[in-house]
């Protein structure tokens, strides 16, 4: 059975996790196979808010057994909080298993991150200060701790004191802070999160791969998003990993032509949290109107999103890197009160236009959108459930957006719920 990878195609924010659950209602498996509780997905399930970080999106249907892949780095606390919600609202979380390939994220990883960010001053970023890329960039200099370390004390305890010495020294030589205490982390990671996990412990490459030989369905979640990535994101204001589909095999442990079919998540307008470029930005009241309607607020931080009208040039090219299937469309309903709905379509700068993405990214600090108006419907959608019902002005705004990009829309979301959504091409 082929293998669906589900990944953002903006900067993050585009209600990935309502569509991941609801395509995991046919899947076996969930795979999430890059990112940390760096990002967050919200869920409404009657009513009900599910705010998950690291447990991918399936963990709410009994079926799914949900796998944290190999290509994700954890924080084992965060991770034992969000199992204790969950469970707290009657969520089973036993059937989760956890690569031991994945690495740790420790203490000395989200210090780093607050006081790097700290030193940039105006040249920060913008993480969120999570530990994130510090904990990649272990992984690359082969001093990462990882998960099955927390199965063997000494071994734990033996990479712990290696690295915590020379990260010792960048706290006090570099940022004058007072050092880390081994015993202290070793307590914490050993005797508190290590017994509760070990069970969830285990071989996610040889899960995925006996899901599928047995004709099992496996899809693959990516956290952050396409613009987001590290290779083809508007570096340096990127995570530290690879969120794009072609991630997925590397973070899950699966070759590609398991791969069938990739499906790209959109948000109806643009948002991204931090420093970087943004051609369509919005700082007027009509960005203010996106954030207050489509509450446009971080999962995870808390932090107000920064809102622009939707970028097909940047589409496009997640079309490419991603080699989409279709689209999903989300929050399509925030536009329910708005006379006119603007889209890029170009990028212009010096007479030059520019239909698919400058490589230069000092040209992308700099183009001026070229827009498409289209009229808004002034009417509520959020309980519309087929194609047919859509205002004329919706479906225009839809169909010209097919055309845009290339690709079919699959699904378009009507409102934050789990059933608020229809089938925009069946």
């Amino acid at each position: 059975m082929p293998a669906t990878v589900v990944v953002g195609t903006q900067w993050g924010d585009e209600g990935k996790g309502k569509f991941t659950d609801l395509f995991a209602r046919d899947q076996h498996l969930v795979v999430r196979y890059q990112g940390g509780h760096n990002a967050g997905h919200t869920l409404v399930v009657d009513g009900v808010s599910f705010k998950l970080q690291l447990v991918p999106s399936g963990i709410l249907y009994p079926h799914i057994t949900p796998v944290i892949g190999n290509g994700v780095v954890v924080d084992p606390r965060v991770l034992i909080s969000e199992l204790d919600m969950l469970e707290s609202k009657g969520v089973d979380t036993s059937k989760l298993r956890i690569s031991g390939n994945a690495h740790l994220i420790l203490p000395y990883h989200q210090e780093l991150d607050k006081l790097t960010e700290r030193r940039l001053g105006k040249n920060k970023v913008g993480t969120t200060k999570r530990g994130i890329g510090p904990a990649y960039a272990d992984k690359a200099a082969r001093v990462g701790l990882r998960v099955q370390d927390l199965l063997d004390p000494k071994i734990f305890r033996q990479k712990l004191d290696v690295v915590l010495k020379e990260k010792n020294a960048i706290f006090a030589k570099v940022f004058n802070q007072l050092p880390l205490d081994a015993d202290v982390i070793a307590d914490e990671y050993l005797n508190l999160c290590a017994p509760r996990l070990a069970p969830m412990i285990g071989d996610s490459v040889g899960i995925v791969h006996d899901a599928l030989e047995a004709g099992e369905s496996v899809l693959l979640e990516g956290a952050q998003a396409t613009f987001l990535d590290l290779d083809h994101g508007t570096y340096p204001f990127v995570t530290s990993s690879n969120p794009i589909a072609g991630g997925a095999c590397v973070g899950a442990g699966i070759g590609p032509r398991y791969i069938d079919s990739v499906v790209g998540i959109a948000k109806a307008y643009v948002t991204r949290v931090g420093a970087g470029p943004f051609p369509t930005e919005l700082t007027d009241e009509i960005g203010d109107a996106l954030i207050d309607i489509g509450h446009e607020y971080g999962t995870n931080t808390g932090r107000r999103r920064r809102t622009g009208w939707l970028d097909a040039v940047m589409l496009r090219h997640s079309v490419r890197l991603n080699s989409l299937s279709e689209l999903a469309v989300t929050k399509l309903d925030v536009f329910d009160t708005f006379d006119t709905i603007k889209m890029c379509v170009a990028y212009e700068l010096d007479g030059e236009i520019f239909t698919q993405l400058p490589y230069h990214q000092s040209v992308v600090h700099h183009v001026t959108p070229v827009y498409e108006e289209f009229p808004g419907w002034k009417c509520d959608i959020s309980g519309i459930t087929t194609r047919e019902e859509l205002p004329a002005e919706a479906l225009a705004y839809l169909v010209a957006l097919e055309a845009q990009v290339g690709v079919p829309i699959g699904l378009v979301g009507v409102g934050p719920g789990r059933e608020q959504y229809l089938r925009f091409n069946v």
